[in-house]
C-alpha cells in the first residue's frame, strides 16, 4: 500500500487541488494555520466520516504528523487539536458535529451505564453507586471535569450523571470505583487493663467528634462512630467509619490505658481527702458543688456532631452510690460534663473531691479561703428595771342604833366604806374572826342594853414598795450564727379542762382531766450577729423580759403574765455601746368614797369619806455592747478575765472563821493555768 501526502497552506490563495487519498490508507498530515471547515473536510474524507461545522467555529488549527498514521489516529489528533481551540465533535445519528465545546454537553446523544474505553469525543454516562453516598463524592469529583462539563446527582437512586470526553469518564470511572466501597467496619471489643472503660468512651468520643467527617457534621449513618463502654469485662465496643477511624480509636485507647502514676496523692489517684479546721463539711460541699456547676455548664458548649455516644457510658460516677442524672451539669449538646465530685464526710468533717490534678489544686485554694477561722462576737447586755410604788388610805366610818331597849323598832345611823378588815360592819359582826386591816386603825365601842357594838373605826396607811432588777445576761458567737439564752421558768397555763360534774360513767367512776401549756416565763436574749468588712456589726435582736403577775397566781381565770419584748436590727460599732430600748411608765390612780353634803364640808368632811391613792413607777433600759474577737489570744483574755472575776467573787463570799460555830468553807473555782 502506497503512502499518501497532504499539505495545505494557509497562507496560498490558490492551490490545485490535491488527488483524493482512498479510505483507510494512512495519511500523512501537514496543516499549517489552515482554515478548521478545510481541515474538517479532509478528515471527513480519510475517515468517510459525515462532518458538519458549526457556523460559530472560526478559526485556523496546525496539524502535522511526522509520519504516516491511520485515518482513526488521524482524526483523533483533529479532535486534540479542536479541543486545544475550544471546539468538540459530538456524534448524533452517525453525523459528526463540529460545535463550541461550552455546547457539546447539551447536543451529546451518547449516554450509558458504562464507561467509555477512550476517545476524545464528549459522553454522558450515569455511575450508580453502592455504598457511598453520591452528595459525598461530588466535591471530589468536580474538580476533575473541565469547566464547560458537567456533574449531577441523583438522590433517588444514588448516582452520578456526568457530562465529559470520554478518556477523561474512563479516569473518573476508576476512582469512584476506588471510592465506592463499604466504609463502616465490624464491631470490634477493645480491653482496657488499667483505667474503667466507662470513663474513656466519652472521652475517645469527645476527641473522635472534631475530625468526623472531615470537620462537617454529617448525619449519615455510614460516617458514624460509635463507642460503647461495656463495664462487666472493661471493654470498648467500637464500630468505625472505616478502618482509619478504628486504628485511631485503638491508638487512643492505648495511650489512654496507662497504670496510674504515683503522684503526691499516692495510690489514691485522683481522689483526695480535704480535712477542714473551721468550716463546715456539709455546707461547704453544697458550695463548691453549686460553683462548679455554674463553672462548667457556662465553658462547656461543645458540638457531637459525627459521633454518637450513650448516656450510660457518658455518665460520671457518683461517689454516693445515686444517679448524678439530676445534679451533673449538662451541655448544650446533651453530653454530660466531665468535672469531678465532691462528698462531705460528716463524721470526720472532711471533704472528698474527684478531680484532676489542676482541678483539684484550683478547688484546694478555694477550700483554703473558705475555711479560714471565723470571727465570734461577744455581746455583752445589761438589763436594768426599776420600780417604785407608792400608796395611802385615810378613812373614818361611824355606825350607831337609834332607840331603846324595849322598843319595837330600832334604827341605824352611819357610814359604811371599804370590804373586809377594813369596814366597819364586818369588823362589828365577824369580830375575831375577820383581821383588822393593814395600817393604823382606831376603833370606839359603845355599850347599848348590855351589848357592845363598834361605833367609830378609823384606817391610816401608807406604804411605799421599790425594786430594781439588774440582768446581765452575755453572749459569745461565731460570726453569722444565732444564739439564745433563756433565764427563768417553765411555767404551765391551762389550754383546756373536762370535769364530768353531771353524773358517773357506767363504772360509775369520774374522770377529769386538764390540758396545760408550758411557756418560758423570764429573761430571754436571741442575737444575730453579723462582722462587716470595715468592722461594723449588724445584729438581729429578740430581747424578752416576762413574768407572773403575783395576783393571778390563784386566780379561777388562770395566770395572768407581763411581758416586755423587743425585736429590731441595729448596726453598732466594734465595742460600741448602743441602747436598744426603754420603758418609762408612770401610773396613778385615786379613790374617795365620802358621804354627799357633809363629805364636802372643809375639815370636818373628813370625818364622813374615805379616800385610797396609789402610784407606780417603772423604768427599763436595755443596753448592749457587742465585742469581736478574732483570734485565740483574744478569746483566751476575755475567758480568762471572766473566770478570774468569778474566783474573786466566789472568794470574797467564803463565811467568817469562828470557833464556837465553825461552818465549812463554800466550793471555788480553782486557779487557771495560764
Amino acid at each position: 500500500m502506497g503512502l499518501f501526502s497532504l499539505n495545505i497552506q494557509a497562507q496560498t490563495a490558490v492551490e490545485a487541488p490535491a488527488p483524493a487519498p482512498r479510505r483507510g490508507e494512512p495519511v500523512t498530515l501537514n496543516f499549517v494555520n489552515a482554515d478548521i471547515e478545510a481541515v474538517a473536510r479532509t478528515m471527513a474524507v480519510i475517515t468517510g466520516r459525515n462532518v458538519v461545522v458549526d457556523p460559530r467555529v472560526k478559526g485556523t488549527i496546525t496539524l502535522t504528523t511526522e509520519r504516516p498514521v491511520p485515518p482513526a489516529v488521524a482524526y483523533n489528533q483533529f479532535l486534540a487539536a479542536l479541543r486545544m481551540q475550544g471546539f468538540t465533535s459530538v456524534n448524533a445519528a452517525g453525523l459528526e458535529k463540529i460545535v463550541p465545546e461550552a455546547d457539546a454537553k447539551l447536543q451529546s446523544s451518547a449516554v450509558s451505564t458504562n464507561v467509555p474505553v477512550g476517545g476524545g469525543q464528549i459522553a454522558t454516562t450515569i455511575f450508580k453507586l453502592n455504598y457511598e453516598n453520591a452528595n459525598n463524592l461530588l466535591p471530589i469529583l468536580r474538580p476533575l471535569i473541565s469547566p464547560n462539563n458537567t456533574i449531577n446527582v441523583n438522590p433517588g437512586n444514588n448516582s452520578l450523571v456526568i457530562t465529559d470526553y470520554a478518556d477523561n469518564l474512563n479516569r473518573l470511572g476508576r476512582i469512584i470505583a476506588a471510592l465506592d466501597v463499604a466504609n463502616a467496619t465490624d464491631v470490634e471489643l477493645i480491653a482496657l487493663r488499667h483505667v474503667a472503660a466507662i470513663d474513656v468512651a466519652p472521652l475517645i468520643a469527645r476527641l473522635l467528634e472534631s475530625s468526623a467527617s472531615g470537620g462537617q457534621p454529617s448525619t449519615e449513618a455510614s460516617y458514624k462512630t460509635t463507642v460503647l463502654a461495656e463495664p462487666r469485662s472493661n471493654s470498648l465496643i467500637v464500630r468505625a467509619a472505616n478502618p482509619a477511624r478504628l486504628a485511631l480509636v485503638r491508638s487512643l485507647a492505648a495511650k489512654l490505658d496507662q497504670p496510674a502514676m504515683i503522684g503526691p496523692n499516692g495510690a489514691a489517684g485522683n481522689i483526695y481527702v480535704v480535712y477542714l479546721k473551721n468550716a463546715d463539711a456539709a455546707k461547704l460541699a453544697v458550695v463548691l458543688r453549686a460553683a462548679m456547676t455554674s463553672g462548667t455548664a457556662a465553658g462547656v458548649g461543645a458540638s457531637t456532631a459525627g459521633v454518637s455516644v450513650p448516656a450510660a457510658a457518658a455518665m460520671p460516677v457518683n461517689l454516693s452510690g445515686a444517679s448524678t442524672a439530676a445534679t451533673s451539669p449538662v451541655t448544650p449538646s446533651g453530653a454530660p460534663s466531665t468535672g469531678g465530685g465532691i462528698q462531705a464526710d460528716p463524721a470526720t468533717n472532711s471533704l472528698i473531691i474527684t478531680a484532676s490534678e489542676p482541678q483539684y489544686r484550683q478547688l484546694r485554694a478555694v477550700i483554703d479561703k473558705l475555711d479560714a477561722r471565723r470571727a465570734q462576737v461577744y455581746v455583752e447586755s445589761l438589763i436594768a428595771e426599776v420600780n417604785v410604788d407608792r400608796a395611802a388610805e385615810f378613812g373614818i366610818q361611824w355606825q350607831g342604833p337609834l332607840g331603846g331597849k324595849g322598843d319595837s323598832l330600832i334604827g341605824l345611823l352611819g357610814t359604811n366604806f371599804g370590804t373586809g378588815g377594813k369596814n366597819i360592819i364586818t369588823q362589828a359582826t365577824q369580830a375575831g374572826s375577820v383581821a383588822p386591816g393593814t395600817g393604823f386603825n382606831a376603833g370606839v365601842a359603845a355599850r347599848s342594853n348590855g351589848v357592845y357594838f363598834l361605833g367609830f373605826l378609823a384606817n391610816f396607811l401608807q406604804s411605799t414598795g421599790a425594786g430594781n432588777i439588774l440582768s446581765t445576761p452575755n453572749l459569745l458567737t461565731l460570726d453569722n450564727e444565732e444564739a439564745k439564752i433563756v433565764i427563768g421558768q417553765n411555767v404551765p397555763f391551762v389550754t383546756g379542762q373536762y370535769t364530768n360534774a353531771g353524773g358517773g360513767t357506767n363504772n360509775g367512776s369520774v374522770n377529769p382531766f386538764q390540758t396545760v401549756e408550758r411557756k418560758d416565763v423570764g429573761l430571754t436574749l436571741r442575737v444575730k450577729p453579723q462582722i462587716s468588712e470595715n468592722g461594723t456589726v449588724k445584729m438581729a435582736i429578740f430581747q424578752e423580759v416576762s413574768s407572773v403577775q403575783p395576783g393571778s397566781v390563784n386566780s379561777a381565770t388562770g395566770l395572768i403574765t407581763n411581758k416586755r419584748s423587743i425585736e429590731s436590727n441595729v448596726l453598732v460599732e466594734d465595742g460600741s455601746i448602743i441602747v436598744l430600748g426603754g420603758l418609762l411608765q408612770d401610773e396613778y390612780s385615786g379613790n374617795e368614797d365620802k358621804v354627799p353634803g357633809l363629805g364636802d364640808v372643809p375639815v370636818f368632811g373628813n370625818l364622813f369619806k374615805s379616800e385610797s391613792r396609789s402610784r407606780k413607777k417603772t423604768n427599763l433600759m436595755v443596753f448592749l455592747r457587742p465585742v469581736v474577737v478574732r483570734d485565740a489570744a483574744s478569746t483566751d483574755a476575755l475567758s480568762l478575765d471572766r473566770y478570774d472575776l468569778m474566783r474573786t467573787t466566789q472568794q470574797r463570799a467564803q463565811p467568817l472563821p469562828s470557833t464556837l460555830a465553825p461552818i465549812n468553807d463554800s466550793p471555788v473555782l480553782p486557779p487557771s493555768e495560764r
